[in-house]
Order: structure tokens, then C-alpha cells, then sequence
């Protein structure tokens, strides 16, 4: 437990640094905790780059992997990601993460950029 969390730490620290690269290397981590940290740390640049590192993520097999893919591409205004997010809102079996799309959803489709 306390390797994932020092894990998620350095991984959410990454996308404050801005480091795409680095945190490219979660995205496909077998710990959902660690992928989770990787699409909240994703959330924290603002580059196309970054919305197509959270596509996967958007279709991860974890509620919290892609309620977390949800918020960050609706932070960094992802518009290649909406049609994701939509399917996520409307149609994802998990309540908590159609209503976390459905609000990204919101915020991407009602963007003006």
C-alpha cells in the first residue's frame, strides 16, 4: 500500500512539473490508484498531447480511472476527448462516473475554445 501511495505522489508531483513524458509511463500501470494519478496528473497540462494520453483512460477498466479521465479532460478543455466523455455520461454502468462525465461533459460541450 505505501509503494503505490509514495507512487501517486510522484506521479501527481510529475504533472505539476509538467512532465508528459514521465507520466505517459502510468498510464498503463496494473494499480488502479497509480492510473488514476496519471489522468488527475494529465489534468494538470493543458496540451492536445495530454487529452490523447487520457483517451485510454477514458476507457479504462476502473469507475475511478475514468471518472478521474473525465474531470481532467474537462480541466485542460480536451475537445478531442467529447465524444468520450459523452458516451461515458450517458452510457458508462457505473452511477458515480455518469455523473462526473455528465458534468465534464457539460463543461467541454459549453467551452467556447
Amino acid at each position: 500500500m505505501a509503494f503505490s501511495d509514495g507512487l501517486k505522489d510522484k506521479v501527481l508531483k510529475l504533472g505539476s512539473k509538467q512532465k508528459l513524458g514521465a507520466i505517459l509511463k502510468y498510464v498503463e500501470n496494473p494499480n488502479d490508484d497509480v492510473r488514476m494519478a496519471a489522468a488527475m496528473a494529465l489534468g494538470m497540462i493543458p496540451t492536445y498531447d495530454s487529452g490523447m494520453a487520457l483517451i485510454p483512460l477514458l476507457r479504462d477498466s476502473s469507475p475511478m480511472v475514468r471518472a478521474s479521465a473525465c474531470e481532467s479532460a474537462a480541466a485542460i478543455n480536451a475537445k478531442h476527448c467529447l465524444e468520450y466523455v459523452k458516451k461515458l455520461a450517458f452510457a458508462d454502468n457505473d452511477p458515480n462516473v455518469r455523473q462526473v462525465a455528465k458534468r465534464a461533459f457539460d463543461k467541454l460541450k459549453d467551452s467556447v475554445i
